[in-house]
């Protein structure tokens, strides 16, 4: 007779809950958001890949996560028109045009969410590594806090449902380091053969995961050359078959090669109301404004309370993707550092717990954080991707602070993904239906995507200094953001702010 298995404890019980809870979140707020910036490209790039067999479009990023997006849409029965004049413009790098056109022409509610899905599943797999990974460092409890952690994070829950690499690059992390970690627990050719396959995943996800193996040198470096050897090698095969092409490794290079070359160089960022090619402070400010205070609180925390092998994993990965952004990266983002958080949640995870475990003023403390955590997560939903913390406010102005910590003072911090990448033109329709039926729309919007995909009776406008004509103005909070001093939007109050993302300016008669 067949012994009975052992049912799940409680721990792994909640963590399924909240795995559960997290997927229907980001449902939800995948069905409120409009094509974000990148993603048009990078449907369209995916798309390519998969239906005519070729790696050619967006080489400046490897193809692993664009073609989870192309798959899903081509298992959905979506095509890209197969003629030599698109197949052109992919090759001169117009996979945003085609995206957007795509998209448009397909209806974009069922496209956008076919192509989203595999980043869904991806962002729900990686908290379930999040606590199969920190049982195993830090015991059952500071796993389930770090899922917890993760699960209320406003930039996972900004990012995780779009069709971009930067989530889906941290799950292929955690997945390589979660691997390579139970190999040298109990190292066999089976688990050297799976550290090769992720580690290949991870390289193919997006380049900047080249940043992370000297923590995986690191960790092995009693593991032998033969390892390193083996691992390189599947790792090798691994990059071949993500570009289709027996020639991937070259591939892989030259791809290597052109990151940034898109980027203009004489784009000046944006940082706290100053403007210049690149701030050395830009990503540790980035993540101090944008991270929820509770959880910068527990990472803190976290370096006391985590000791051993564990610490320095949990603390090397973030430092050298700081580092490494600081040093080589361009400022568009606090994005750029989702492979670090999942690092530092697990920090956070094992703080929350050693406080709980300190005694009453300690269960209090990390009652009190918890709590903190939800309401920055409830507070600006739907719009996550926009969500400042409480510091952006009490620096700037804090008559800002809200139930959405900071966030009314983002603009006034940073621009660009940080507080707006077009994400917000299905909540723009809906408060033309009710709030302007009929009338004309000037919008500056900052995106990739038409908004008369959408239906919006929109004309484009290019925000200046001087005060325009009477009518209604819908401006990108990027654009709020990088108006001069001087100019008309810089002295006008907004009579409303749709989706954390877009001010409405009324200009009447003067």
């Amino acid at each position: 007779m067949l012994a009975a298995r052992p049912l799940p404890g409680r721990f792994t019980v909640t963590a399924g809950v909240l795995l559960v809870a997290l997927l229907a979140a980001l449902f939800f707020i995948s069905a409120r958001k409009s094509p974000a910036f990148d993603e048009t490209g990078d449907i369209s790039a995916g798309l390519s890949y998969i239906q005519f067999g070729e790696v050619r479009a967006n080489l400046q990023h490897p193809p692993l996560l664009k073609e989870l997006a192309g798959l899903s849409l081509w298992l959905g029965g979506y095509r890209l028109p197969d003629t030599p004049e698109l197949r052109e413009a992919l090759t001169a790098g117009r996979e945003r045009e085609i995206g957007s056109q795509f998209l448009a022409a397909n209806g974009p509610d069922r496209a956008l969410f076919l192509a989203r899905l595999p980043f869904l599943l991806l962002t729900v797999l990686l908290g379930a590594l999040i606590f199969l990974w920190g049982r195993q460092l830090l015991g059952e409890a500071a796993a389930l806090a770090a899922l917890a952690i993760y699960a209320l994070d406003p930039i996972i829950l900004g990012h995780g449902h779009l069709a971009t690499m930067d989530v889906g690059l941290a799950a292929f992390v955690v997945l390589f380091f979660f691997t390579l970690w139970n190999y040298l627990e109990q190292p066999t050719p089976l688990r050297m053969a799976l550290c090769g396959v992720t580690l290949g995943l991870m390289l193919c996800a997006k380049f900047s995961a080249i940043f992370l193996l000297p923590v995986a040198m690191l960790l092995m470096r009693r593991a032998g050359w033969l390892a390193w050897a083996v691992m390189a090698a599947v790792a090798s095969v691994m990059v071949q078959a993500a570009y289709l092409s027996p020639g991937g490794l070259f591939l892989y290079v030259s791809g290597l090669q052109r990151v940034n070359l898109d980027h203009n160089p004489d784009y000046l960022v944006f940082l706290g109301g100053e403007f210049a090619h690149n701030f050395p402070a830009y990503f540790p400010v980035a993540y101090l404004l944008k991270e929820p205070l509770a959880a910068i609180a527990l990472v803190g925390l976290g370096c006391v309370a985590v000791r051993g092998t564990a610490r320095i994993i949990l603390l090397g990965a973030p430092v050298l993707v700081f580092a490494a952004h600081i040093i080589f990266a361009d400022d568009l983002g606090v994005r750029y550092l989702i492979p670090a958080l999942p690092f530092l949640q697990l920090l956070g995870g094992a703080a929350f717990v050693w406080l709980f475990r300190s005694g009453i003023p300690g269960r209090v403390a990390a009652t009190t954080l918890g709590v903190w955590l939800a309401f920055a997560a409830w507070g600006v939903a739907p719009d996550h991707l926009s969500y400042f913390n409480e510091a952006a406010a009490l620096t700037k102005d804090a008559a800002c602070l809200g139930r959405d910590g900071g966030s009314a003072c983002g603009p006034r911090w940073l621009d660009d993904s940080n507080v707006d990448w077009g994400q917000s033109l299905l909540q723009v329709r809906e408060w033309a239906a009710q709030n302007a039926p009929g009338q004309r729309l000037h919008l500056a919007y900052f995106g990739s995507f038409p908004p008369t995909a959408y239906g919006l009776n929109a004309e484009p406008y290019e925000p200046g200094t001087q005060t325009p004509a009477v009518g209604l103005y819908l401006v990108s909070a990027h654009y709020v953001a990088r108006a001069p001093r001087a100019s008309w939007i810089s002295r006008a109050q907004p009579s409303q702010v749709i989706g954390h993302a877009m001010y409405v300016y009324r200009v009447a008669l003067r």
